[in-house]
């Protein structure tokens, strides 16, 4: 079918003054069809096990850090938290007892004198008016004891609600509590007091909103759901490395709370286990991704998991399942075997050629289990290697910073070329290669110095920062496949479970929300482009910059990057790619091949526009995605060939007025995903500055 000229709506007009270049020009051709795009290309990631998604309000809820009135030292981690409670009545009247503890190591034990109130405060707490507040509390003490828990919204006798108890004995107990706050407050308090003779133990304390889903906070599952973030990493990260899932199971007070990692002093309840997990994955219409400790853990922890979560109930753990309240078999697929084990950050960390071995026989042991599963295995391209290296050296969180030999980047065949050495000793045991990347998008690498500088770039470079270093992946594929023909049989793709844009503080504060917004979208399209290398993505950020939350840290409406999610989860998810030609090729991008950048730029040949297209199954319709990553309009003249237009579709527009646009509680949205009609409109399109558009077009 010969190319024909298509009538497009132009919807929208500049928003700066800058004068717009010569019309781009697109052509389609539909002729023939990709893979489809994997509904899994855009998922979400949580790390730690228990995340910002639950309801809990109170922090070291089980008491892992002893309580005293002296202040903390700073925190070696950024976001690790001081304990807030503290003693009431001295620091003599709490003690931590290691003897009878209800769990964990220890848990506090209060003495009594008299009429004077002794116990344990947190402050810090946001509690609205009207709202109803349930939770427990375990308690042991002398019957002698006379033990009060209150909720306290201001600094009046009135401002309160206590709840008295009786009747202790020296049998831990767990109690219920229910409160409602009849004022708002964003210094709230939760106290458990005493009087009388004797002594008080507390074992474990829970309070949150009523209307919590069996722990989740409402509105974030409310707005996750609507995004339709389809497969969701847990429990991390490096902090899968030193996490023992079996802490996860049982009876939440009585999982026994962790540090983060012996170096992080950040605290892990262990409140959402596995079981909570993959309930919320049911919750939200979710595929679950577990991964499993290959840093402290070993392979047969790793098939014990496994046979936990799919496992008949005739099964050890299949039987434990059970009586944790689970009898039927979850049947997860996809599991991730470590995370970044090429990293000597990372806990358990060890030389290539031991890790193959150790890789292999985690896969033996969980195949054995379920063959059924997919694995991936934690794998890093030189590109990888090398860019992390220089952040690591430049950059380093603390003590962890490291520098491997040799100057960046590294080569293929290297020792530090670890997916090589991965695809070349164990590719019989890869589904996935789990790949991570992140670009810094306002730096570039310097060659001689061997260190990130800051770029001068402007807005359509620093945010094709992130796709460019997709790119090289796939280059990287490329070049395995020359050295290792063998991979040429094998099913094997990408797993990218870690990416997006940070910007270390040192170097100054982070681009505008829109810039992250941006390099998600050409990303996207990067992997869209790449449909039958790609098996699944999970954005790190999917939660924390997807969902906006309000003061009580719940959700209440989405950001910028969930917004571009949910735009190509409705529009993109299951198409067919097309080509997609123009006669604007992208620039040469600044940076160094092999560590910030690929030999070929990513993108389509539409400068400065990125376009992508993909028909839908039926044929039934075309889809056009145009990201405009510039400050200014732009317009392109489209053309199709392959397929017969009616003539009529839909525009779906994410636009935002700067890139330091965002959405804010409380106010109105300034950045939404737009509808409108298509109808009969000039052929010489206008996209707005700083936007993602994109149109769905009826096929005859």
């Amino acid at each position: 079918m010969s190319k024909q000229c298509v009538l497009l709506a132009a919807l929208a007009a500049a928003l700066t003054s800058t004068a717009a270049a010569q019309p781009v020009a697109v052509a389609i051709d539909a002729t023939s069809a990709g893979q489809p795009i994997s509904k899994l290309i855009l998922g979400g990631y949580f790390e730690p096990a228990t995340t910002g998604v639950w309801a809990e309000m109170l922090y070291d809820r089980k008491f892992l850090r002893d309580i005293d009135s002296q202040p903390p030292p700073s925190p070696a981690f950024p976001g690790a938290r001081r304990n807030p409670w503290r003693p009431v009545g001295g620091d003599d009247v709490v003690k931590m007892d290691t003897g009878r503890p209800w769990v964990g190591e220890h848990s506090p034990v209060v003495t009594l004198a008299g009429t004077a109130p002794r116990g344990i405060r947190q402050s810090g707490l946001v509690l609205r008016a009207g709202t109803r507040y349930t939770g427990r509390v375990v308690l042991s003490g002398d019957p002698a004891a006379k033990v009060e828990v209150s909720v306290a919204w201001g600094p009046n006798p009135a401002d309160r609600q206590t709840i008295p108890i009786r009747s202790l004995t020296g049998a831990y107990a767990k109690l219920p509590l229910q409160f409602i706050a009849r004022g708002d407050t964003q210094d709230g308090s939760l106290e458990i007091t005493g009087t009388g003779a004797g002594a008080f133990h507390i074992g474990a304390v829970s309070l949150m909103p009523a209307d919590s889903l069996q722990g989740f906070r409402p509105g974030m599952m409310k707005y996750l759901k609507e995004l339709g973030i389809s497969i969701y990493r847990w429990p991390g990260g490096n902090f899968v490395s030193g996490y023992d899932w079996r802490d996860g199971v049982g009876d939440a007070d009585q999982r026994p709370p962790r540090f983060f990692d012996p170096q992080r002093p950040g605290i892990e309840s262990n409140d959402v286990g596995i079981d909570d997990f993959l309930f919320m994955c049911r919750l939200l219409g979710a595929e679950p991704y577990i991964a499993v400790n290959a840093g402290f853990g070993g392979a047969r922890e790793a098939a014990e998991e496994v046979e936990y979560v799919n496992g008949s109930i005739d099964t050890r753990m299949g039987k434990l399942r059970a009586a944790n309240g689970h009898p039927q078999p979850y049947n997860v697929k996809i599991w991730g075997v470590g995370n970044e084990m090429y990293g000597p950050w990372q806990l358990g960390h060890m030389s290539p050629n031991q890790y193959w071995i150790k890789h292999i026989s985690f896969v033996k042991a969980m195949k054995k289990v379920d063959p059924s599963i997919k694995l991936i295995a934690s794998s890093a391209t030189i590109e990888e290697m090398s860019w992390g290296n220089i952040e690591e050296e430049q950059f380093p969180l603390d003590e962890w910073n490291w520098r491997l030999t040799g100057k960046v980047p590294f080569a293929y065949g290297s020792h530090e070329d670890w997916a090589g050495g991965m695809l070349a000793n164990c590719a019989d045991y890869i589904d996935y290669l789990g790949e991570h990347f992140y670009a810094h998008p306002t730096l570039t690498v310097d060659a001689a110095t061997q260190r990130f500088v800051k770029s001068g770039d402007p807005l359509e470079l620093i945010v094709r920062r992130l796709p460019n270093r997709l790119a090289y992946k796939f280059e990287a594929w490329q070049e395995y496949l020359r050295r290792m023909p063998s991979l040429k049989s094998r099913d094997i793709r990408f797993a990218l479970d870690e990416f997006g844009t940070r910007t270390p503080g040192k170097m100054g504060p982070p681009p505008g929300p829109m810039v992250s917004a941006l390099s998600n979208a050409l990303t996207y399209h990067e992997m869209f482009r790449h449909s039958d290398m790609v098996a699944m993505a999970a954005y790190t950020w999917a939660v924390s910059r997807g969902v906006l939350t309000g003061s009580t840290g719940d959700g209440v409406g989405f950001l910028p990057d969930g917004l571009v999610i949910k735009l190509f989860r409705d529009h993109l998810s299951e198409r067919l790619p097309v080509t997609v030609s123009g006669h604007s090729p992208q620039r040469p991008f600044p940076g160094v091949v092999g560590i910030d950048t690929a030999q070929t730029p990513s993108g389509s040949p539409t400068y400065p526009l990125d376009v992508f297209a993909a028909i839908h199954p039926d044929r039934k319709t075309l889809t056009v995605s145009v990201v405009n990553p510039t400050a200014s309009a732009q317009e392109f003249d489209l053309s199709v060939s392959g397929v017969e237009l009616r003539g009529a579709g839909k525009l779906w527009r994410l636009a935002a007025p700067g890139v330091d646009a965002t959405n804010v509680a409380g106010r109105k949205p300034v950045v939404e995903i737009v509808e409108s009609a298509i109808g009969q409109a000039p052929a010489r399109v206008s996209v707005p500055a700083v936007s993602i558009s994109v149109y769905e077009l009826e096929l005859r």
